[in-house]
């Protein structure tokens, strides 16, 4: 075994690599660029080594810098993680050449998988089931055609070395064939520099199934569990689950041995995955599923599989690239319960899941155990940067059945709690607890069928209720914040009992009125008013009467609202804060607060509300004003207030100047009412 890997990764995944390494006992060599010289994946290495800039072609693609820093810090073997080098046959040969093992399989491997097309005529000698197609060299367009003619319609063009959707298209008839193919051509060569294509047969909602292989250098080879990824956006994977459900023991196996089939085909070592089209509207199970493509390295969503086998495959990636037999044989390979993995993003579901960057000033993640874990290099005030993959974690749950690891997800999605950027944990719950998925009945268009409902963007439906709740709690967290605040300046004071530390608004024989001004995640303003009786507090929200009352604990709410009594979880910064509702999390921004007493008259509305200082006029002596427009702003307990004309008219003078201090109940201006104004 190795006693010293590199990784030539970041992030998430090199943080996993890290752990499997420190169990076993093997040192570890992190990698570095300038967005990442604080990461976790540095903090958890034995050592780090810089690479350059923050582009991933000025750091993570730099394959001879990072052999370089491999021969110096003494690393036996280089993982490549995903993505980046790891399907990079030129760098797996490099390594070879060096004398170092490149933790995945060989470099012809990796060139025979790489072009979609010549794998598809290597699967095809290895009688692997292949969807009815060209995969051809001779790319004239009058070949293409007539391919395109035989094959039949519907039927998918895209580019032999692509992936990401890229150089794709959906062809549904024969006049349409000559233009798909120019376009994805074009494409093709703009993404990967090669416009070479193929064409198969579209099986409409189709389910994508993959099955997970490993293969060492003695020649075993066996395959561990198949797993589920049809809930998908773009061609990119969003949820995947191990085993895929409603498959028969019977077709377990044929996927099974096709996958392994697939794989000694190319002489294969290491962790690979055979990825195959499952045809939903097949008639004759044995003859229902594709070879699709073959991925040559440790994939995103391994982890459902570790949890539904209990091993660990980056365990048998070392003991694999170190010359070890692999650990089970194919007979020894059990499968139990059922486990489900959700990919945690910074992006916009609602602005076509625009990613997110930024820094992630609140985290709180569901407690681990044995039925939840989460895959991270992600830390509360790390920044999202915008050079690399907006993940923030993967989630990842397990239990006895998919019913209950269902729930289990659900439960863990509400737990999560983010706030700094946007996120796209409620777009994940909404996925987990619709009907169709619950009930498996899915494709791979299941987020094109039910987006609108997904995202949440359905305006037509009543959220009313959820909307009054959270805007009331965001009402008496603001105060319950204000409270402790002014709590905190009386105890620094020295005086328990300083009247700087009550934010009551009291006024003899009269309640006291707080006015707030709140900026909601649509970008509205809300503006509430909220009369204080004792501790509680009264609002009138959409014609229905609420009595709040709570106190603020840390990051806690302690809430009650009309006698139903909750905890809250918030985060705050600066004059910014997220509520963690069942329903979702609701972010506010505090603009303005008041406190202000109930008047008795018109002219009580003109008076200053206690003692403080002038700030500044907003309007000039001869203005005409409406009522509820800001006519001066004071200064009192270091917050500001505005104070309004309480009715139509005209400014006719200002009794105090900016700057100049005022007495409680002093008549600050006088304003003529409309109907009163001289003619």
């Amino acid at each position: 075994m190795f006693t010293k890997l590199l990784i030539a990764n970041r992030g998430e995944i090199a943080c996993r690599i890290i752990k499997t390494a420190n169990a076993m006992g093997v040192k570890t060599v992190a990698l570095y660029s300038d967005a990442d010289k604080d990461a976790r994946h540095v903090a958890m290495a034995d050592e780090s080594f810089y690479l350059g800039g923050s582009a991933p072609s000025e750091s993570y693609l730099k394959g001879e810098l990072i052999l370089d820093i491999a021969k110096r810090s003494g690393a036996q073997a280089v993982h490549p993680g995903y993505g980046f080098l790891s399907e990079n046959a030129g760098f797996a040969r490099q390594c070879e050449q060096a004398g170092i093992a490149f933790v995945g399989p060989g470099a012809d491997a990796i060139d025979a998988m790489g072009s979609k097309s010549a794998a598809k005529i290597i699967m095809e000698k290895a009688n692997v089931p292949l969807v009815p197609g060209y995969h051809g060299d001779d790319q004239s367009d009058e070949t293409l055609l007539k391919a395109s003619t035989e094959i039949g319609f519907p039927q998918l063009i895209k580019a032999a070395y692509g992936g990401g959707g890229k150089g794709m298209r959906i062809v549904e008839s024969e006049k349409e064939a000559l233009e798909a193919i120019n376009s994805a051509r074009r494409e093709a060569a703009s993404s990967f520099g090669n416009d070479k294509l193929l064409i198969e047969r579209y099986l409409r909602q189709p389910r994508h199934v993959e099955v997970q292989v490993f293969a060492d250098t003695q020649g075993n080879c066996i395959y561990l569990s198949d797993r589920d990824c049809s809930i998908q956006r773009r061609h990119q994977k969003v949820v995947e689950e191990a085993p895929a459900p409603g498959l028969s023991d019977s077709l377990r196996r044929a996927m099974g041995e096709a996958a392994v089939a697939a794989a000694k085909a190319i002489d294969y070592v290491g962790a690979g995955t055979v990825e195959f089209l499952l045809d939903t509207h097949a008639t004759d199970e044995a003859s229902s599923f594709y070879f699709m493509e073959m991925n040559t390295r440790l994939q995103v969503e391994h982890p459902v599989t570790e949890m539904v086998t209990g091993q660990d495959l980056v365990k048998w990636q070392l003991m694999v690239a170190s010359g070890s037999e692999l650990p089970l044989s194919q007979d020894e390979v059990r499968i139990h319960g059922h486990s489900f993995e959700v990919r945690i993003y910074a992006e916009d579901p609602q602005n076509e899941f625009l990613p997110a960057s930024g820094k992630l000033n609140f985290l709180r993640e569901p407690e681990q155990n044995r039925y939840v874990r989460i895959d991270s290099g992600i830390r509360e005030n790390d920044v999202i940067s915008n050079f690399y993959d907006p993940m923030i974690a993967k989630l990842i749950v397990w239990d006895e059945s998919r019913p209950r690891a269902l729930q289990r997800l659900v439960h863990a999605l509400e737990s999560y709690q983010i706030s700094g950027l946007k996120h796209n944990i409620e777009f994940l719950a909404n996925i987990a607890e619709h009907r169709a998925f619950s009930d498996a009945d899915f494709s791979t268009d299941f987020i094109d069928r039910y987006g609108e409902t997904l995202i949440g963007a359905d305006l037509d439906g009543d959220n009313s209720g959820e909307q009054n709740s959270a805007l009331a709690l965001a009402a008496l967290y603001h105060l319950s914040a204000q409270k402790e605040q002014a709590k905190l300046t009386a105890t620094n004071s020295q005086d328990p009992y300083s009247p700087w530390g009550e934010v009551t608004g009291f006024r003899l024989n009269r309640s006291g009125i707080h006015q707030l001004s709140l900026l909601d995640d649509q970008q509205q303003i809300q503006h509430l008013t909220l009369s204080q009786v004792g501790d509680c507090y009264y609002l009138m929200l959409n014609e229905q009467r609420l009595i709040l009352s709570g106190e603020l604990k840390q990051d806690l709410l302690h809430a009650e609202i009309n006698g139903h009594k909750s905890k809250v979880p918030v985060s705050r910064e600066g004059d910014d804060f997220t509520l963690f509702l069942p329903t979702g999390s609701y972010h506010y921004r505090a603009l303005q607060t008041e406190v202000i007493e109930e008047q008795s008259s018109s002219e009580d509305k003109l008076k200053a509300p206690m003692n403080g200082t002038i700030v500044t006029h907003l309007v000039e002596v001869g203005s005409e004003v409406t009522q509820g427009q800001g006519l001066m702003v004071m200064e009192a307990m270091k917050m500001e207030y505005t104070i309004e004309a309480p009715f139509d008219g005209t400014v006719n003078a200002f009794f105090f100047e900016p700057g100049e201090l005022v007495s409680d109940g002093a008549l600050l201006l006088e304003v003529t009412p409309k109907e009163d104004k001289p003619s």
